[in-house]
C-alpha cells in the first residue's frame, strides 16, 4: 500500500471512498508521524483519541451509505481556533489552560463535514510574528534545513500548519491571514495556502488579533485540496457581523487552468530596487507560465504599495491592543495575584507574566496610537492610506483580472536570525500585506527551490470573491511549476 500520508486530501477522501484504505488506517498513520516528529514542535496538543472518533464514524458511515465531504480525512487545527473541550490557548501563557466551551465556527463547519483533528497546531503568540518564534511553548522548526545545517523557520503565525503540512504529520491545516500568516509560512515551506475575501470564513470562535484584517483560510499540499478545505469552511454566519451573506461556490468543481480571455497584471512597485534575484526570476517563470495558460500580462502601478507595511503596524497593532485588553485575569486564563495586591495589580501582573515580549510591543505601539494627541497624527492618517491602498487595487482591476507577485522577499532564514530586530522581521510581510489591508483574496503556492535548494512561493491575488480566479490562476501555475520537491527526513 502507498504510504498514506503521502495523500493529498482528495486522494485520501477518494481512496477511502472507493474502500482502497479504512479511515482509522489513515489516522493511525498520521498519528504515528505526528509521534515520531516531536522534535519539529508543530503541535501544541495532540488529539489522537478525537481524531480516531472521526475516523470509525467516517468507517460507518462509509458502511452505511452516509459519506460527508470530508470523510475520512484528518486535518490540524491552528490553536486560535477554540474548539470545545481541548485547550485553546493562542500559544500564549495568559490563556494556558483555557477549555472553551464552545466550538468555533469554521472548526464546527469542518467536523460536520466529517474531518477529524488531529490536534491543535503551534504558532505565533496571539498570531503576532513572522517566524514562529514568539510562541510561549517553544518554536517551530521547519521540516527544511539551511545547507549549513541551521534549523530553519516556518513562516509565521500558522507555522506550525505549515510545518506539520510540509513533514507529512496531516495532509491540510486551518490557518488565519492578518497580514500575510498563511501565505509567507507557505511559501518557505514549500506548500499551498489560501486567504479568501474578508468575510467569507466567520471569525467567530476564533481568538482575535486585528478584527479588521483577521481571516481565516486553508493550507494543504496543492490548490485543489485548498479548494476542497475551503470550501467546508467558509459560509454565512449570523454571529460574525463581518460575515459575507453570500452562497458558497464549488470551488473545487470549478478548478480550470485554462487562463484564456484572463489578463494577470504585474505591479511595478512589487519589484524594488535590491529584490531578490532569484524572487525576480522564479517571478519572471511565473509570467511565462501564465502566458502558457492562456493569459495576457499587463503592467499595472500601486502606487501606495511603499506605505502598506507603516499603515498595517498602525491599524493592527491599534485592534490588538483593544482586543487583547480582555486579557486580565479575572474571567479567565491565567491570573497572577501577589500577597496584597489589589485589582491594578493583578492587572499589571497577570499581563506581564501572561504575555510575550512580541505581543507586549504591539500592545504599547497600538496603546500610543490610539492614545490623546496621537490618535489623528497616526491611525486616522493610516485608515485613509488603507482606503488609498484599496483604491490602487480597485484601479488595478479595471485593467486586468488577477495580480501575479512573489509571496515573501526571501526564502526561509535561520531561527534567531532576526529575532533581534523587529523591523527585519516585519519585511517578511512586505508582499501580503498590500491585499490583505484591502480584503482581498490571495494564495501562495511553491514555485521553485532556490539555490541553496529552499523553497520559493508565488502569489495571485484576486478581485473581492474570486476565488474561483485565484485558484485557477494557481492550479495553471502549479501544473507548469511541477513543484515535487520536499524535505529530507531529518527529525
Amino acid at each position: 500500500m502507498t504510504d498514506l500520508t503521502n495523500l493529498t486530501v482528495a486522494e485520501i477522501r477518494d481512496g477511502f471512498r472507493d474502500g482502497e484504505f479504512s479511515a482509522r488506517e489513515v489516522t493511525e498513520a498520521f498519528s504515528a508521524n505526528i509521534a515520531a516528529a516531536k522534535t519539529l514542535n508543530a503541535f501544541i496538543v495532540e488529539t489522537p483519541d478525537a481524531a480516531l472518533a472521526a475516523a470509525d464514524a467516517a468507517d460507518a458511515a462509509r458502511a452505511s451509505g452516509a459519506l460527508k465531504p470530508l470523510s475520512g480525512v484528518p486535518i490540524g487545527m491552528k490553536d486560535l481556533f477554540c474548539t470545545q473541550g481541548t485547550q485553546t490557548t493562542a500559544a500564549s501563557h495568559i490563556l494556558e489552560g483555557f477549555v472553551p466551551q464552545y466550538e468555533s465556527t469554521v472548526s464546527a463547519k469542518l467536523w460536520s463535514a466529517g474531518a477529524g483533528m488531529l490536534g491543535k497546531l503551534n504558532m505565533d503568540q496571539f498570531a503576532m510574528g513572522s517566524s514562529n518564534e514568539t510562541s510561549a511553548f517553544g518554536n517551530v522548526v521547519s521540516p527544511w534545513k539551511a545547507a549549513d545545517g541551521k534549523a530553519l523557520t516556518p513562516g509565521g503565525s500558522s507555522g506550525g500548519s505549515s510545518s506539520a503540512i510540509a513533514a507529512r504529520l496531516c495532509p491540510a491545516a486551518t490557518g488565519t491571514d492578518t497580514g500575510g500568516s498563511i501565505r509567507q509560512p507557505a511559501s518557505f515551506t514549500g506548500i499551498s495556502g489560501i486567504k479568501p475575501t474578508y468575510g467569507r470564513c466567520s471569525r467567530w470562535g476564533i481568538v482575535a488579533f486585528a478584527s479588521s484584517l483577521d481571516q481565516a483560510g486553508a493550507m494543504a499540499r496543492t490548490v485543489r485540496d485548498n479548494a476542497i478545505l475551503l470550501e467546508n469552511m467558509a459560509g454565512f454566519d449570523p454571529k460574525d457581523s463581518t460575515s459575507l451573506d453570500l452562497p458558497v461556490p464549488q470551488w473545487e468543481a470549478g478548478l480550470s487552468s485554462d487562463l484564456r480571455g484572463k489578463k494577470v497584471g504585474i505591479p511595478k512597485e512589487y519589484r524594488p530596487d535590491g529584490l531578490n534575484p532569484e524572487i525576480a526570476a522564479l517571478w519572471d517563470k511565473g509570467v511565462a507560465w501564465l502566458k502558457d495558460a492562456g493569459a495576457e500580462i499587463v503592467d499595472v502601478s500601486l502606487p501606495h504599495t511603499q506605505y502598506a507595511l507603516p499603515t498595517y503596524y498602525i491599524i493592527a497593532p491599534a485592534e490588538a491592543s483593544s482586543n487583547l485588553a480582555r486579557y486580565d485575569g479575572v474571567r479567565y486564563g491565567q491570573r497572577v495575584l501577589p500577597d496584597g495586591a489589589g485589582l491594578q495589580d493583578m492587572y499589571a501582573a497577570t499581563r506581564a507574566a501572561g504575555f510575550g515580549d512580541e505581543v507586549k510591543r504591539r500592545i504599547m505601539i497600538g496603546t500610543y496610537v490610539l492614545s490623546a494627541g496621537f490618535y489623528d497624527a497616526y491611525y486616522t492618517q493610516a485608515c485613509k492610506v488603507r482606503t488609498l491602498i484599496a483604491r490602487d487595487f480597485e484601479q488595478a482591476f479595471t485593467q486586468c483580472d488577477l495580480l501575479l507577485t512573489p509571496t515573501a522577499p526571501s526564502a526561509a532564514f535561520a531561527l534567531g536570525e532576526k529575532q533581534a530586530d523587529p523591523l527585519a522581521m516585519y519585511l517578511n510581510d512586505v508582499f501580503t500585506v498590500p491585499a490583505s489591508l484591502a480584503g482581498l483574496p490571495a494564495m501562495s503556492l511553491p514555485g521553485g527551490l532556490d539555490s541553496a535548494g529552499l523553497p520559493l512561493g508565488l502569489q495571485i491575488i484576486g478581485r473581492p470573491l474570486d476565488e474561483q480566479g485565484v485558484l485557477n490562476a494557481s492550479l495553471a501555475l502549479e501544473e507548469r511549476a511541477g513543484f515535487t520537491a520536499r524535505a529530507e527526513k531529518w527529525w
